[in-house]
């Protein structure tokens, strides 16, 4: 169905539904009814020009015919995404609405939601064509001055996200994900109250676990409260949460379901420098010496895993590198006789936005690689920001990709043939291992594989990047505190020096103790809360009296009397209004007095992601975000009478000074000069349509294109960012992890496998 005939159904349902609705007499429930399916109108009518616009231009800015991909068109698809759903949902309504099964107050909940989404995606349309405006033709990247760009921004990062977060939670993805950023949310809130007890040394207890099982039944409040931590938490909590697949039992069962290897093995390269042939004359060598930044020279970390045990790696020099990991470093299966040496390298670096993971929450895809493939692979364990910031992290990987090209015999292959292979802030580290390969004059690899790679580190914005708004992996604050940590911006630690002694992951592990032990007390307080909520007596700055379980959080809010701060009118309350309301010294109101316990106050991080290098006084952007949606600027890109629905954080307080660190080629790829990149091998990039990042993959393959230099740019459909991590969930990311081998199969030029017979 196309745009026009979809809005058109969807008008004239939502006309059908209001007068039905209208006709039923003065009650709240009929007056609500009626009244979203009159904004699902109004918004579905505005909003359908703008797509137009935006969907009649798109092809400009796509690598070439067979690659229809840009921020453009995945904001148009997502959009459609939300109207396909209101279509559906009007037309069970219609169907439905005399029947006395129907649930009106479910169907209810969920129209206001979807209903609050299409505005959110009205707004970013609207931002989309000043985009358009703005750039040059075919560029993606926001060109305007500094100060515009700053502007923009400013306006950008105050548009309400909650929306997204509840039930409508993953809408824009394929069906078998939905359920896994469900699981996400749920866990992301409930970890985020144990870090902020663990913060003030409170601990994780059962008890505090089982309280938060308010955010699983209550789609509303869990929105409300993902926002509120993506916007306050700092970066060592996303680190520790990213990191909870490295605690291991989580790590053991993850490897129970992935490929059996005869070799995993973690080895410490020690800090030794050593000699590497020049490309040009090989009988002239250059030094490479081992990383220094930030914290002067230290081993390495990497992780060779293979599937047969070849030539070499049971050999006492390697053997001598090993680092014991416990049970897991060793192998007591008999050993058959070894396979010759690989024709062929896989250096892998992994994601984790430069501050978490390692090799070790990506070892059960690069199992499966290496069965596939039939090569070693070997997998580099960098130091992670803040406490590495860059270029630590490129020192370490071009240090390791050195030592693999000069040992590659100790790693079972013959090193005829090697990619560099990495996903996300790893694709990032790729291209700057490459282009630092060719500036010191050695090997270059044969050809690099980048899964959704972060090219573009300095602080502008894209149609893609659009997508952060109501992207659950990768949130705006997110993307600016994980850059803001690589750049080597400020964070805060606020642990005391017993946590720091047990880092985040020792905390994890002695408060699953506390939890276990504290078990069957946590259960009887939460099954105690649920029953006797109503007998709970108010806090001075709570709800005066607790709705029943019965009802949602929703249609208690809804039915509170409107008001200059009740929780209707948020959705239509000024900047002005929200700025008063974050900066007043009393909290006078249930939600602000949450925000204030659950997450205390944030600081942000130095270096912004999106956020343009202009500095002003702090109440000088207050008074710029206090006036209507009219005037010049960004603001002008809204017609008159629409207003966006606005965090009810108020307005966002982000630093609006960059470092110029970010712009710096080996931390930007995109931004190195043509002959940099001209010394770049064989380029292959997959990229997800609807990943924030899309923009960054398909300009970078653009530039490439530009200079003549071979590159490939895949578009995988309906996956979300970090697909790789999730390769066994469903079909869809495995066929999407499929076509990264694809790609490494052409760098070794190795023939694709038989296909599988059908049954």
């Amino acid at each position: 169905m196309d745009l026009r005939t979809m809005t058109q159904s969807l008008v004239t349902l939502a006309e059908d539904n209001m007068a039905f609705f209208s006709s039923q007499g003065p009650g709240e429930t009929a007056r609500r009814l009626s009244g979203v399916f009159a904004g699902i109108r109004e918004q579905a009518l505005g909003l359908e020009p703008a797509l137009g616009r935006l969907l009649s231009v798109a092809h400009l800015f796509d690598l070439d015919a067979e690659t229809p991909a840009n921020g453009y068109r995945s904001l148009v698809h997502t959009a459609r995404c939300c109207l396909a759903h209101l279509l559906h949902k009007s037309r069970y309504v219609a169907s439905n609405r005399r029947s006395i099964f129907f649930r009106t107050s479910h169907n209810l909940a969920e129209l206001e939601a979807y209903l609050a989404a299409l505005t959110q995606l009205r707004a970013l349309a609207y931002y989309a064509q000043r985009l358009l405006a703005t750039n040059r033709p075919g560029g993606l990247f926001f060109e305007g001055d500094e100060g515009l760009i700053t502007e923009f921004l400013r306006e950008y990062v105050t548009l309400h996200k909650g929306c997204f977060y509840g039930r409508c939670l993953g809408f824009q993805f394929t069906p078998a994900i939905r359920p896994f950023l469900q699981t996400i949310s749920i866990g992301l809130v409930s970890f985020g109250e144990h870090y902020k007890r663990n913060e003030t040394g409170l601990g994780v207890t059962a008890s505090s676990l089982f309280t938060s099982g308010r955010f699983a039944i209550d789609p509303e409040l869990r929105g409300a409260e993902f926002e509120r931590i993506i916007q306050n938490l700092d970066v060592h909590f996303w680190k520790a949460f990213w990191n909870i697949t490295e605690i291991e039992v989580l790590s053991s069962l993850a490897n129970m379901t992935s490929a059996t290897v005869r070799v995993s093995r973690l080895l410490s390269l020690p800090p030794e420098a050593f000699e590497m042939p020049l490309t040009t004359d090989p009988k002239l060598t250059v030094t490479i010496s081992p990383p220094v930044a930030h914290s002067g020279p230290g081993p390495v970390l990497v992780r060779l895993i293979s599937y047969d045990l070849r030539e070499g790696q049971d050999s006492e020099e390697l053997s001598s590198l090993m680092k014991s990991e416990g049970p897991r470093s060793l192998d007591l299966r008999p050993r058959p006789q070894q396979a010759p040496r690989s024709q062929s390298l896989v250096v892998h670096i992994h994601g984790g936005g430069f501050v978490a993971q390692t090799s070790r929450s990506h070892e059960p895809y690069l199992k499966s690689w290496a069965q596939e493939l039939g090569v070693p692979i070997l997998s580099i364990d960098y130091s992670l920001a803040p406490e590495a910031p860059f270029p630590r992290a490129l020192e370490e990987c071009f240090y390791a990709y050195c030592w693999a090209v000069k040992h590659c015999a100790l790693l079972g292959s013959t090193g005829e043939r090697i990619c560099l292979a990495g996903d996300s802030a790893g694709g990032n580290l790729c291209f700057t291992v490459s282009l630092r390969a060719a500036a010191y004059g050695v090997r270059v690899p044969d050809g690099i594989m980048a899964a959704y790679p972060a090219t573009m580190l300095q602080s502008t914005a894209s149609p893609s990047r659009l997508l952060s708004l109501m992207d659950p992996l990768l949130p705006l604050s997110v993307l600016t505190k994980c850059v803001s940590a690589y750049a080597g911006g400020e964070t805060e630690d606020h642990s005391d020096s017993d946590q720091k002694a047990l880092g985040m992951m020792g905390l994890v592990r002695r408060d699953t103790a506390l939890l276990f032990r504290d078990l069957r007390v946590g259960a009887s307080s939460w099954l105690h809360s649920f029953l006797d909520l109503s007998g709970h007596k108010s806090h001075a700055n709570s709800v005066p009296t607790a709705e029943p379980m019965r009802r949602s959080v929703s249609e208690a809010a809804l039915a509170q009397p409107e008001g200059p701060l009740g929780t209707d009118s948020l959705k239509s309350l000024t900047l002005h209004d929200l700025s008063l309301k974050g900066s007043s010294d009393t909290s006078d109101t249930p939600e602000l007095s949450l925000s204030a316990e659950t997450l205390g106050p944030s600081t942000p991080s130095d270096v912004n992601f999106l956020v343009g290098p202009e500095d002003a006084p702090e109440a000088k952007a207050r008074d710029e975000l206090s006036t209507k949606d009219q005037g010049c600027g960004a603001r002008a890109a809204f017609p008159e009478g629409f207003h966006p629905r606005r965090s009810s954080q108020g307005a966002t307080r982000m630093p609006l000074c960059s470092s110029p660190i970010v712009k710096n080629p080996f931390m930007s790829p995109l931004l190195a000069s043509d002959s940099m990149l001209q010394s770049l091998p064989p380029v292959h990039i997959v990229a997800c349509a609807l990943d924030p990042m899309l923009d960054d993959s398909v300009m970078f393959a653009r530039r490439l294109r530009g200079l003549g230099k071979p590159v490939s740019l895949r578009v995988v459909e309906d996956l979300p960012h970090g697909f790789l991590s999730l390769a066994a969930l469903c079909r869809e990311t495995r066929q999407a992890a499929a076509q990264c081998v694809e790609c490494i199969r052409l760098i070794f030029a190795l023939p694709a496998p038989p296909a599988a017979p059908r049954v």
